[in-house]
């Protein structure tokens, strides 16, 4: 009465399928160029505010 014992994580053949899948492309532009771009903005906002007041 031995049964072999089965496997919940699949067979092998349909991990490599799984595996050899090519990972989706993200859509937008990713969260470092966003804050980037921010922080830039900012910069150049503190500066034309500064010039303002010393000028």
């Amino acid at each position: 009465m031995s049964q072999t014992p089965n496997d919940p994580a699949g067979t092998t053949h349909q991990f490599q399928n799984f595996a050899s899948q090519a990972q989706p492309q993200k859509s937008g532009p990713s969260v470092g160029v966003v804050v980037g771009v921010v922080a830039v903005v900012a910069v150049v906002a503190i500066l034309v505010v500064a010039v303002l007041a010393l000028g």
